[in-house]
């Protein structure tokens, strides 16, 4: 199975259609993964209304997804409700929507302000097995953690708008915390886990990409750059999420 991780630049401006198939045609994979909000940008505010998509251009989107399945982050409207969402495409419809269920509310972080909070998290099946879907902040819950120990899914893809914070002489302190909690999900779940943070500058928050795909032994197979924009190519070997599983004695 092929994989594309999108480290791109998200603009502040609701992505059109047509934007979205010429960034597609440039990608030859099973699956395209993009960040967090990738149709919007990160730092809305007020505008996450006007800026919100329907279902029903959602779902143009989604006929993009009959040669290759497709997952991006984007604001979505339903009813009266603004989300922040993963959405999964494929065969030409949406296959899955995840409503970003923890929603942070301090210091430059306000989502709590502009959008709902999702109230569930489930797995899906796709024709690579079983997905769970996970949204930044997300994954800095206890909760969230027993959450994809208990479902092993065989693949765990996580859509991110981290900012850059933490510099230290060696290392960026974020990155460290992200590599821990994306190493310690995938031992203890048996899945490939596939991390996409978006790079670039919005009203001087500076996000620092660092995409990774890590397979479940914990181990970093492969990792783009910081701060740079790049398809990272990722090839998951499902025998050893099997063998992880039994490892694990999973049922």
């Amino acid at each position: 199975m092929n994989l594309t991780l999108v480290q791109n630049i998200p603009k502040l401006k609701k992505m059109s259609f047509d934007k979205f198939e010429e960034e597609l045609s440039k990608i030859d994979s099973d699956l395209v993964v993009f960040p967090e909000l990738a149709l919007n940008g990160y730092m809305l505010k007020d505008a996450v209304f006007e800026d919100a998509y329907s279902m029903s251009e959602i779902e143009k989107f989604a006929t993009l997804s009959k040669k290759k399945d497709i997952v991006f982050g984007c604001v979505l409207k339903i009813g009266h409700k603004i989300h922040n969402s993963a959405v999964y495409c494929s065969g030409g419809e949406v296959l899955h929507v995840h409503h970003k269920n923890i929603l942070p509310n301090y210091g430059l972080f306000q989502e709590a302000r502009f959008f709902f909070e999702g109230e569930k998290m489930d797995s899906f099946e796709t024709s690579f097995g079983e997905v769970l879907m996970v949204v930044c902040e997300e994954m800095f819950s206890a909760k969230v953690i027993e959450k994809i120990a208990s479902t092993k899914p065989q693949l765990l893809i996580i859509l991110a708008n981290s900012p850059a914070r933490g510099f230290e002489d060696d290392k960026l302190l974020i990155e460290h915390q992200w590599n821990s909690l994306l190493t310690t999900s995938a031992i203890l779940s048996g899945a490939n886990v596939v991390f996409v943070n978006r790079v670039g500058f919005e009203d001087g928050l500076g996000f620092w990409g660092g995409s990774r795909h890590i397979n479940p032994k914990g181990e970093v197979v492969k990792k783009a750059e910081l701060f740079e924009k790049e398809f990272l190519h990722v090839v998951l070997d499902k025998h050893i999420s099997k063998t992880q599983k039994y490892l694990l004695r999973i049922k």
